[in-house]
């Protein structure tokens, strides 16, 4: 009886000579597998990446939208500052003086500053701020804490726009239209504020205060 070792007149290689001879590959080991499953390390390396580019853009508009645009758009109403920079809130005589010294064509380009990075700032602030939290908080009651003067920034900062805009838009200056886009002005300010007070606080908070850090972005 021919032993099975013998083929073609030679002793056949084993599993481990062919591998000794031409590497793992070829003697049949398992390659590895590119689908299996990430480590934590490795997801959470992957969501501080999300949260910084995030965290970069948001503070790129607000340079553009608050210290550039309204900047430029200052030298558009005989030196008055926007609305939007005046963090103690503003009357009605302000209102007026300010629509005296801009032409429409002003008031118009002020609109759609607004709708423009006016409106993808809070976005992306309220998006990184989330992200922020999310990854570095797991306590689900402190989660929602530090989330909500972020929401609250992301509303009254949008709505400031509506008011303001409206506001300049009208033949005379209404006392409730001024009032209400004041207030919403002094809002959002200190939501402002607070909300990166939330951010630090997610960052900086001991982890057995946060809980354990979150392993991905969900």
């Amino acid at each position: 009886m021919v032993s099975p070792s013998i083929h073609n007149g030679g002793m056949a290689k084993t599993r481990a000579q062919i591998a000794r001879k031409h590497g793992p590959r070829a003697g049949g080991a398992a390659a590895p597998n590119p689908a299996a499953p990430r480590t934590p390390a490795k997801a959470q390396q992957n969501a501080n990446m999300v949260v910084i580019a995030a965290v970069v853009a948001s503070l790129f508009l607000f340079w553009y939208f608050h210290l550039l645009a309204l900047g430029q758009m200052a030298q558009l109403a005989g030196g008055l500052t926007m609305p939007d920079m005046l963090f103690g809130g503003y009357d009605i005589a302000y209102i007026s003086g300010l629509q005296g010294a801009m032409d429409p064509d002003a008031l118009g380009q002020l609109s759609y500053l607004h709708k423009t990075a006016g409106t993808l700032f809070p976005l992306i602030f309220g998006i990184a701020w989330l992200l922020l939290v999310q990854v570095n908080v797991s306590r689900r009651p402190l989660r929602w804490m530090l989330w909500v003067p972020v929401l609250l920034f992301v509303v009254a900062d949008l709505w400031e726009n509506v008011a303001i805009d409206s506001m300049l838009a009208a033949d005379l200056p209404d006392g409730g239209a001024v009032a209400l886009a004041s207030g919403l002005t002094i809002a959002r300010w200190v939501l402002f504020g607070l909300s990166c007070i939330s951010g630090l606080l997610a960052a900086l908070l001991p982890a057995g205060l946060r809980g354990r850090p979150a392993e991905q972005v969900s």
